[in-house]
Order: C-alpha cells, then structure tokens, then sequence
C-alpha cells in the first residue's frame, strides 16, 4: 500500500450529443480527436512542471474557446436576433472561490473573464453590459462580436429560423444538412442536432487542489438573456477540495434544477458514495426524471476520474502527468 500523493490529472469535455454512426466523417473524427489532445497536452505540462489545477482549467477552456469546432469562443452559435451570448464559469477547490459571468459578447475569452469576477471583485457572477465593463477595467481583450460568428453556425441560426424551434446548445448543422448535404469535411462525428455544445475542464494539481471551469455560446435560436447551467455555481460548474471537482454539458435548464454538480459533490459527502457511484447516479438517474440530457467530467482528490453521460457521445479525454492522454468521442 502506497501513500503516495495521486498523480496531477486533468480531464475535460467539449459537449454531448447523439451519435449518427452512418455519417460519420474520418477526417472530421481525427479533427475533433487531435483538437482534445492538443488541449490535454498542454494542461499535462502545466501541471508537469508544478502548475495549479486552476491554472490547468483556465489554460484548457482557453484553448477550447479559441477552437470553432466546439460551442464556445470563436464559433459560438447565434441567438434567436443573430447576436452572440456567452457565459463562463471558474472554481478554485480549495478555497470554494468562484467567478462568473453570462450573456456577454465582447470578451474574446470569457473564460478569463469569469476568473477576473472571482479574483478582482468582491462577486460571483456578472453579466451583461457589466461584466463587459468590469473586464474591460481589469484589461482583458475585447472584441466585436461578429469575431465569435462563423458561416457554419449562421447556416445553423437560418434553418433553425425557417423550422420555428429552439435548438439546443450546438444545435441546427444537422436541420442545415436537410437541405443541402454538408461537405464532408463538415461532418461532425456526432449529431449537430442533438448535441449540447459545452465545454469544460476539470483537474488535480501536485498539491492535490482541485478547480474546475466551464464555457459556451448557450442554444442557437435562443431567446435573447437566456442564461443555462454552465455559470450557475453548483448546477454546471462546481469544485470542492473534499469532493470533487465537476463541468457539465447538456440541458442546462435541467441540471440547473438538479444543481447537478453539487448534488454529485453533496452525494460524497454525505452519502459517503465514491466519485464515480455518485457521478453515474446524478447523470443516468436523477436527470433522466425530468429529461435531462447530457452528461459531465469529474475528478476527485485521490485522482479518480468520473466521465459519464446519457446521449450516445460525448467530446472528452483525460491525462494524468507521465501517461499518454486519451481522447474519446463514442460510448
């Protein structure tokens, strides 16, 4: 038996949804898999060389926001009036520190603008007109927000338009195939509409501090000023040096009212459950009640490491520090 302190670890998301094996895309599949593990290799050597694990979140999320294939940053979808709305989350584990901000459009990562509310302000969560302001007094970059729109999501928004629905998170490129089939390049290995395009990561650091931090560009065809799970502290984003630290992607209305990353921290420490019994319970039990759809990353102090999720995929991959990191798209 060793006592040994865990390896660093870190794990992260980038959304869940159904799969379409028959549309499929090799050269799509291998872009979403070499995207995650550059993004796991970076977060490995920051937490190699000593790094916090919030630092390793903040780095990952960056790096996810500033990749059009995912929901988040550059390449968020639009909302119902073809504007952008994007909302950030952070954690720090070991001190129950977190910041958030929702609903703005002008941050170009607004992941760093979520961990500027939780260390240069006395809040939580900002949004809005505010939040833009206060990132712009603490000197983070700002952008127009056409720098987030990409053609692909814009054809998304247009057919969601003509069907008259709300689509959720990275929805509508599977609607924009209806009427014309997508390049092949295009393709994305799950299907577009019916996945929730959240990112996220979560991680444990050589001091054994836990953090977590989660973004997204929300629903295409949203109401404008909806805000879903990803900055609500314990519904989409949580982290406790005790427990564990959790990101989640999927109906964020209904992991907010599961407040399904503290019920899965709550599960542990009260119920005594291990990270992945309570992980599993939250997401293939408790949500599946009101329809929740989805699922999260989860890692624990001990280095355990928890991934479930109730579609048919999920973008997601993991790395302790010395071991190659593994990336997966399919069951």
């Amino acid at each position: 038996m060793t006592s040994s302190k865990p390896l660093p670890l870190i794990a992260i998301h980038g959304g869940a949804g159904t799969l379409t094996r028959q549309a499929i895309n090799p050269a799509q599949e291998a872009a979403y898999h070499a995207a995650l593990q550059d993004i796991l290799l970076a977060g490995q050597q920051l937490l190699a060389d000593g790094g916090s694990a919030l630092d390793a979140v903040s780095l990952a999320v960056d790096m996810l926001e500033d990749c059009p294939l995912f929901n988040a940053g550059h390449g968020a979808v639009f909302t119902h009036e073809e504007t952008h709305e994007l909302d950030a989350a952070v954690m720090d584990g070991a001190t129950l520190r977190a910041g958030a901000v929702a609903c703005i459009s002008q941050v170009r990562r607004p992941v760093r603008a979520a961990r500027a509310v939780m260390e240069q302000s006395e809040h939580v969560l900002l949004v809005g007109p505010g939040a833009e302001a206060f990132a712009k007094s603490v000197g983070l970059e700002m952008v127009s927000p056409d720098y987030f729109s990409t053609e692909n999501r814009r054809a998304q928004l247009h057919r969601a338009l003509a069907a008259d629905k709300t689509l959720l998170d990275h929805d509508g490129a599977a609607l924009a195939s209806d009427a014309a089939p997508a390049p092949a390049t295009e393709t994305a290995p799950l299907d577009e509409s019916r996945k929730f395009g959240t990112v996220g990561a979560v991680a444990l650091d050589a001091q054994g501090n836990l953090a977590a931090a989660t973004s997204t560009g929300g629903m295409t065809n949203k109401r404008v000023g909806r805000v879903g799970d990803s900055p609500i502290i314990g519904a989409g984003t949580y982290a406790d040096n005790r427990t564990a630290a959790v990101s989640c992607t999927g109906t964020g209305e209904m992991f907010i009212r599961a407040a399904t990353a503290y019920d899965l921290c709550a599960r542990m420490a009260y119920g005594g459950q291990s990270l992945d019994a309570a992980a599993q319970q939250v997401v293939m039990d408790v949500l599946p009640t009101i329809d929740g759809k989805g699922g999260l990353i989860a890692v624990d102090a001990q280095g355990n490491v928890s991934l479930p999720f109730n579609t048919e995929g999920m973008y997601r991959g993991w790395a302790r520090v010395g071991e190659t990191p593994q990336t997966a798209i399919f069951r």
